[in-house]
């Protein structure tokens, strides 16, 4: 009973506190006044070698950060490009004074982190051993540790990555787009290679550090727990030793728009979802009157999930998961881009919805409400973004670097507040250009370029090299391929009814290695349907998938979920370990034409939601994809089939590569067992 007053007590203390403040908790509540912003200025000093230092004190905690930023334009790499990468790495193999080994032990044992790359340094740090840290950063910028060795699995790193990006169209529209808004051969349009990284040589790697990695435009920001006049003399000891590169740097050629726009087509044979991404260069850069205005008419367009186009392409038409607009003020290259990975089927419709939220915030003024939310959020994510010391280093580099007032970010809540709604207006005429714009598509052009021609803009056709080609004309299959055909050939090319007719079961043993941990799989089929998923990480079950033939279900996180009738149906469907055997009894099967996986021409066999793929030369399966109903919408989920071995007589397939949610992953299969599943598998 004394806990029931307590709560009524309060009750009406809360309810006098309203009262007296005479709150509508049915009403937004308002902002209050714009805070002052009270940012400290840093002290600044020069070294002899010409890099410029920036101290920033903070006592409040016992911390250190210190950053390294080389203030240069891009450069040009030729047919070595990549190397700067492949330099980068080198940067935290040790020193010639100190071994990786010792070098990463005696950071970690001082609780710290230090980064090297091609483009600085960066380090965090209790204040106490800041000292030693510095001089340790130091330490792997002037005397970095070259090996001819560690360069080669440097380039082999670098290799494999690039050959699992090959049929990412999300790589692909990275590479391409920016070849051809600066051209293929510019610092700012060239991209790697596996020709490229194969060439670059120990040699190569030192030319590039001598010539780029100095001191010239380097500039040194401190912010934390240190006394500027010690800070001084330590820095000076640490790096006066770092000698000047004096390179002079080409100018970057001015990108220039396209008098009237385009769309850009790159074909992705593999893709399940188009990448789109409308492009314009502008000449805004963080100096410029327009740059508060501009920044509020990005974010109303795509800043967000309650923007423009997130709401219209996500919210009304479900055509993504999210789309999404920028707007970079990069001293060397700013530009505009809006971009979202779209489902192929409804790629054209999407680009002509970006076209018209485009056309939209240029066409017209923004409503008084979308400005005073943009404004509140720009202003909140300032205040938030202070908490950060880095935020702090940020703000001292880009007043050096962008030639900034000293007051820009003491004012920069105030700045927000001045903008008006005209000043919106005008900034969305100057930097987004629904009229020369490039629209860049990569996808799966045999079901996207039809829709994309009715659109009314000129469509040119690109290769993932950034090489203009034909538009990909699809082949037709011969009247005398037939469903049955094509699963003849693909049982033959595995060794044969006759062995495959021996095969009543088989087990699949595999893993799949994920930001660094090793995810197991076993999948096992047998005659009836029967049909087993398991997917392991370590002791933990992560998901479990059982068919016993007759009923099945679906367990994952501590949850079980029965199939359902019309999953039960589905799995009944296929009663044969190969489920070409019953390819020719079914009607369900079509022919639905030919279409290149992994650079292979391939049958398409239709079937419901999956699509199954049959090498045109070889008759081996190289692929299917199927489509999964999820709450967002239809998915699809392609998997490719590579490298098949011989296990009991019947060619199998040891690599499989999964497509999921853009990610891209690679089953590698250890090992079969056939013909040894029994009941227990399946319960």
């Amino acid at each position: 009973m004394k806990r029931n007053y307590k709560y009524i007590a309060m009750a009406f203390l809360v309810s006098g506190m309203l009262s007296a403040q005479k709150i509508d908790i049915n009403k937004m509540p308002t902002a209050g006044p714009t805070p002052v912003i009270n940012i400290a200025q840093p002290k600044t000093f020069t070294l002899s070698n010409g890099m410029q230092v920036m101290v920033v004190e903070n006592h409040k905690l016992p911390r250190v950060t210190a950053s390294i930023s080389m203030d240069r334009p891009p450069y040009y790499e030729g047919s070595i490009v990549g190397v700067s990468d492949i330099m980068s790495d080198q940067l935290g193999n040790g020193t010639t004074t100190m071994s990786k080994e010792k070098f990463n032990a005696r950071v970690d044992y001082l609780g710290a982190s230090l980064n090297l790359s091609s483009g600085g340094a960066g380090a965090n740090t209790l204040s106490k051993y800041f000292p030693e840290i510095l001089s340790m950063m130091a330490d792997g910028m002037i005397n970095p540790l070259w090996s001819a060795e560690e360069v080669e699995n440097s380039k082999n790193r670098t290799i494999e990555s690039l050959k699992s990006e090959e049929k990412s169209a999300d790589a692909i529209a990275g590479n391409v787009s920016s070849a051809l808004i600066y051209g293929k051969n510019s610092a700012m349009g060239e991209f790697q290679t596996e020709e490229s990284v194969k060439k670059i040589t120990l040699a190569d790697v030192k030319n590039i550090y001598n010539k780029y990695y100095g001191p010239d435009n380097a500039y040194m920001v401190i912010v934390g727990d240190v006394k500027f006049d010690q800070v001084k003399s330590m820095v000076e000891k640490a790096f006066n030793g770092w000698k000047k590169t004096n390179v002079k740097y080409d100018a970057i050629p001015a990108a220039k728009n396209l008098t009237t726009t385009e769309i850009d087509i790159v074909d992705v044979p593999n893709a399940v979802q188009s990448v789109v991404s409308v492009n314009n260069v502008t000449d805004l850069k963080t100096n410029n009157p327009q740059y508060f205005a501009a920044k509020i008419a990005n974010y109303i367009l795509g800043g967000g999930g309650e923007a423009r186009l997130f709401m219209n392409l996500r919210e009304k038409n479900a055509f993504t998961y999210g789309a999404y607009s920028s707007l970079s003020t990069s001293k060397y290259a700013p530009n505009f881009s809006a971009s979202s990975s779209v489902r192929n089927e409804v790629t054209d419709k999407a680009v002509m919805e970006f076209m018209n939220e485009l056309k939209g915030i240029t066409g017209k003024k923004v409503t008084a409400e979308e400005l005073s939310n943009a404004k509140a959020k720009l202003k909140g994510d300032f205040i938030r973004s202070l908490e950060q010391p880095a935020t702090i280093a940020s703000f001292a580099l880009s007043l050096k670097t962008q030639n900034l007032p000293s007051d820009f970010y003491t004012n920069y809540l105030k700045s927000i507040d001045k903008v008006t709604l005209d000043d919106v207006e005008k900034a969305a005429k100057t930097v987004i250009l629904p009229g020369n714009s490039r629209i860049f598509v990569a996808g799966k052009a045999s079901e996207i370029s039809e829709g994309l021609e009715k659109l009314g803009y000129p469509v040119k056709y690109f290769d993932r090299f950034a090489n203009p080609v034909a538009k990909p004309v699809a082949q037709k299959v011969s009247a005398d391929v037939t469903v049955g055909a094509i699963a003849d050939k693909y049982i033959a090319a595995i060794g044969g009814k006759a062995n495959v007719d021996k095969v009543s079961s088989y087990s699949m043993n595999g893993t799949i290695s994920m930001q660094g941990q090793t995810i197991n799989m076993k999948k096992t089929v047998a005659k009836g349907g029967k049909e087993a998923n398991l997917i392991t990480m370590g002791a933990m079950t992560l998901q479990k998938d059982v068919f016993d033939g007759k009923a099945g279900y679906t367990e994952a996180q501590g949850q079980k979920t029965a199939y359902t009738a019309e999953q039960i149906a589905e799995k009944m469907q296929n009663k044969d370990v190969f489920q070409e055997l019953g390819f020719a009894n079914s009607a369900s099967y079509k022919v639905a034409g030919i279409e290149k996986i992994n650079g292979d021409d391939s049958y398409a066999v239709k079937n419901d939601d999956t699509t199954y793929y049959y090498s045109v030369k070889t008759g081996l399966k190289t692929g299917e994809t199927s489509t999964v109903k999820t709450p967002q919408g239809e998915v699809k989920i392609p998997t490719t089939f590579s490298d098949y071995k011989e296990v009991n007589g019947v060619k199998m397939p040891f690599k499989i590569g999964v497509n999921q949610m853009g990610m891209d992953m690679t089953i590698e299969i250890s090992s079969y067992d056939v013909n040894k599943a029994t009941d227990a598998d399946f319960k």
